[in-house]
């Protein structure tokens, strides 16, 4: 089930990131949808206990793939200096073969392509694209999906608010409100 309809939220405040996501699981192309038990976003750690959370959208399969089976390759001190660079040499490569392996990757024209998701690490947030690019937001939050304008408007527009989670749940409920998209139950993590 492809869920190109959704909406995840990332937030830095301070030393804490939060990341929350709704739940509906939405064919793109008959726009059925359900409210899944499975959440969009978790909390991994690597074998250095490093906590990395992760929000995804595109796909509840690739999702899975990267909860339960891909290898979160270790970060050295030189990584930790340029978090953006190791994102693009040493993560990207072990996603890329993660999502493979699992017949996930797709392929067209000599290109392949993966899926959308946030995922942040080390205190710093990072958006993968679906042809694996790797981006990183000059403000401190970030969102994807269908939501994702809706929820960026709702983030700029509370960032007076002390309150990361309220901000975090404002963003996901605005894009509720307005997209077809998007379902809650939200789910909140935190590292």
């Amino acid at each position: 089930m492809e869920t190109t309809a959704t909406c995840i939220v990332a937030l830095k405040q301070g030393d804490v990131i939060y990341i929350g996501g709704d739940s509906a699981g939405t064919e793109s192309h008959s726009l059925k949808s359900t409210v899944r038990k499975d959440p969009k976003v978790f909390i991994k750690e690597d074998t250095d206990e490093n906590k990395w959370l992760f929000g995804f959208t595109t796909s509840y399969r690739m999702g899975q793939l990267i909860q339960h089976v891909l290898v979160l390759p270790s970060i050295d001190k030189k990584d930790e200096k340029n978090m953006f660079g190791y994102m693009v040499k040493k993560f990207i490569p072990a996603l890329q073969k993660c999502l493979r392996e699992g017949g996930f990757e797709s392929k067209r024209e000599d290109r392949v392509s993966g899926g959308t998701f946030i995922v942040a690490v080390k205190n710093q947030i990072f958006k993968i694209q679906s042809d694996y690019q790797v981006s990183m937001a000059e403000d401190d939050f970030y969102a994807a999906g269908c939501g994702e304008d809706l929820a960026l408007g709702a983030l700029y527009a509370t960032k007076e608010d002390p309150d990361p989670e309220k901000r975090v749940r404002t963003a996901l409920e605005a894009a509720e409100r307005f997209s077809a998209g998007v379902r809650g139950p939200f789910i909140l993590v935190k590292s």
